[in-house]
């Protein structure tokens, strides 16, 4: 009941907004946020009160019912450690999405929050479904609303931004149904359930084209490259709740899906693929850190972090030890809630001065001296910053990746220097200099204020105490580090 009422919940909550706008905009967003903290507090008392279980190698909730059963189709969703945390993120970022749409969407609010709320849903349903043809299902749910977000309340060129991301992410998904359905055809079990089609055995090369099906798709969404060229103008272009959720959540599924579907199936394949992707990550590490400092767009600059922080989680994942493992998964984390300030700034950066080109700011620190606090406080934690989340998420991938192979280790070291020099570069240019354009903007609200510091504590609490996340995924993350090259439980 309680994975079921974790979907029930946004959208009805959407549903709801979508209706009440009518009257009220301000209830509309009201439900809005009821509907969102619902959602993180339920995932966070299912946390807390499950220390015990946590890891114990058992799925804390389940459900498991017949849904069309001639066609093998099963309502089943599960929650473990590893999902478990991406609920929690989702709940909190949600929120912040929520949260930082009060002032900036004006234009049919009620239907807004719909489209974020229902995309939301789709999410929830991706990080819990245990059956592939029900976890396709809300995959390719999650372009819809996606779509609106960018084409409706996004910047100049939206139509354009969201075709693309449309089309990118609808054939990537076309690959994902392909193996899908290639895997129950192998199995010859009569069913897509997730527990039925693992360890299913089938030639060594139909394993490897069902498995680059799904890492193809995968990758689309994580995005690795050369699979990415959607991400920028799309973050470009979304709004700014639809780039916190772009990149907080979105980017995430393609990382879960490699990590509960991709390399438990096709262990064998993966073990064999597994340096070419880790030479993709480190690659796109240093490309996403090079690009990032080229651009002139704060909000495009942003973007292409995405692209290398992202590297690092495809690097770690494919290192295939317990230590790059974890560091990948806390990457996943802090990415996503350091990424998601760093968009919450840019919108409120566009919003106050109705510019994101980095040439036409300057100085703002002395007229926003909050603003310019936690500018500098997110681009220090997205450098890696020792005593931030990031840090230790990223020296851990580094380390692990290390033991797999010292040269594409040092390839990602590079990535991590070259972060630094557009981490500053962003702070250089945006809040310090001349104010050359006399620009006068408010400073950050309490409601600003409030969501930037919440994103922050976390970062600094992850950064010196990051055990819980730890105990947290362990026990889920086995099937992938013996599945691995230098694979090993860690105990």
């Amino acid at each position: 009941m309680i994975l079921t009422l974790l979907l029930i919940i946004p959208l009805a909550g959407g549903i709801l907004s979508w209706m009440v706008a009518r009257w009220s905009v301000l209830a509309a967003r009201w439900v809005a946020m009821l509907a969102t903290t619902a959602v993180f507090v339920i995932a966070m008392a299912v946390w807390l009160q499950n220390p015990a279980e946590l890891g114990a190698g058992t799925r804390l909730i389940e459900v498991n019912k017949p849904w069309v059963p001639q066609f093998g189709l099963s309502y089943h969703l599960a929650l473990d450690g590893l999902n478990l945390l991406l609920v929690l993120l989702t709940g909190l970022l949600a929120m912040v999405a929520v949260a930082c749409s009060w002032q900036e969407i004006q234009h049919q609010a009620g239907l807004f929050h719909l489209a974020l709320l229902t995309l939301v849903t789709a999410i929830l349903g991706a990080f819990l479904a245990f059956d592939l043809l029900l976890f396709f299902f809300f995959w390719e749910a999650m372009l819809i609303p996606m779509y609106f977000l960018i084409a409706i309340w996004g910047h100049e060129n939206r139509r354009y931004a969201a075709i693309k991301f449309f089309l990118f992410t609808f054939i990537g998904g076309l690959f994902i149904l392909i193996s899908v359905l290639g895997l129950y055809v192998y199995a010859g079990k009569g069913s897509f359930d997730y527990d039925a089609l693992i360890g299913t055995a089938m030639p060594a090369g139909a394993a490897m084209l069902l498995m680059l099906g799904l890492i193809f798709g995968f990758a689309v969404k994580l995005p690795a490259i050369p699979v990415h060229t959607w991400l920028p103008d799309a973050h470009t272009e979304a709004p700014t709740a639809g780039s916190v959720i772009l990149a907080g959540l979105l980017l995430k599924t393609g990382a879960y899906g490699i990590l509960r579907f991709a390399i438990p199936l096709f262990p064998e394949a993966s073990r064999t693929i597994a340096p070419i992707l880790m030479a993709l990550g480190a690659a796109g590490v240093l490309y996403g850190a090079i690009l990032a400092y080229a651009q002139s767009d704060l909000k495009r600059m942003v973007a292409y972090t995405s692209v290398s922080h992202m590297g690092f989680v495809l690097l770690g994942i494919y290192a295939g030890n317990a230590i790059a493992i974890r560091g990948a998964v806390l990457v996943i984390v802090c990415h996503g809630l350091a990424t998601g300030a760093l968009f919450v700034i840019a919108g409120a950066v566009q919003q106050r001065t109705g510019t994101r080109e980095l040439s036409r700011l300057g100085g703002l620190w002395e007229v926003t001296p909050k603003l310019g606090g936690f500018t500098l406080f997110f681009a220090l934690a997205a450098l890696g910053l020792p005593g931030l989340g990031n840090f230790v998420a990223e020296f851990l991938v580094l380390l692990g990746t290390f033991a797999a192979s010292p040269p594409l280790a040092v390839i990602a070291a590079l990535g991590l220097i070259a972060s630094v020099v557009y981490a500053l570069w962003l702070v250089q240019r945006s809040m310090f200099g001349l104010n050359v354009n006399e620009l006068k903007p408010a400073d950050l609200t309490a409601r600003e204020v409030a969501i930037l510091g919440v994103l922050a504590a976390l970062l600094l609490w992850i950064g010196l105490h990051p055990q819980p996340v730890f105990d947290t995924v362990d026990k889920s993350l086995t099937t992938v580090e013996r599945a691995l090259p230098t694979g090993e439980s860690y105990e």
